[in-house]
């Protein structure tokens, strides 16, 4: 069965990258399954000969974001494409232009102080706190998912603290987010990153993040 026949296909601004979202299906299907059947759909290939990879080119560890082996784009250059899961939703995205990331994050109750500390920004945590506890788990959510998106668009990293960066809010950015204060190691690039939130049923978030 066609994986993107059952879900809702999304363009990602003028970034040239598609998203799926698939939840609830009639079928499961496997993250896998989804990514290739978005990829055949926008490269006209079959499914079946679409080759991911998931270990990582630099140390062979299985994160960041997944390498498309096949096909190529119609240069010869490899697609950009990446794909989560949380529950029964599935989120891919793919393009060829651009470096992303996808993640989906279940929003839950507060985690407490010493989590969000590790997790946040000092400026995200303030715009926390001013949301009711509903509001704000799925803020949370929605924050931590773009940042889990955005080191799967970059890949091999030894940028480990996410709390040193800062994003824009979610209840404030209609959902077009971007890095507000940024770290030396992502020297001037952030400038370009734009986080595409996307809807999904249930308690959860997800968002991809496109490296412009």
């Amino acid at each position: 069965m066609d994986a993107t026949a059952e879900g809702e296909l999304i363009e990602l601004g003028d970034t040239g990258a598609r998203a799926l979202v698939l939840a609830g299906a009639r079928r499961p299907h496997g993250v896998d399954l989804v990514l290739r059947g978005l990829l055949a759909r926008a490269a006209s290939v079959p499914a079946d000969d679409v080759d991911l990879v998931h270990a990582c080119a630099e140390c062979g560890s299985r994160h960041g974001r997944v390498t498309v082996a096949y096909p190529l784009t119609a240069t010869g250059a490899p697609w950009f494409a990446d794909v989560a899961t949380d529950g029964d939703t599935i989120v891919a995205a793919a393009g060829t232009r651009h470096p992303l990331g996808v993640a989906v994050e279940a929003a839950a109750a507060d985690p407490g102080d010493r989590i969000d500390e590790a997790a946040f920004h000092p400026f995200e945590r303030a715009a926390l706190a001013e949301l009711d506890a509903e509001r704000g788990a799925f803020v949370r959510a929605t924050l931590w998912a773009r940042k889990t998106a955005l080191l799967r668009a970059i890949g091999h990293t030894d940028f480990i603290e996410p709390s040193r960066l800062a994003l824009s809010t979610p209840v404030a950015d209609g959902g077009l987010g971007r890095i507000e204060r940024s770290v030396p190691e992502f020297g001037s690039f952030w400038r370009r990153v734009v986080f595409h939130d996307l809807p999904v049923r249930g308690p959860r978030a997800a968002s991809v993040a496109v490296i412009g």
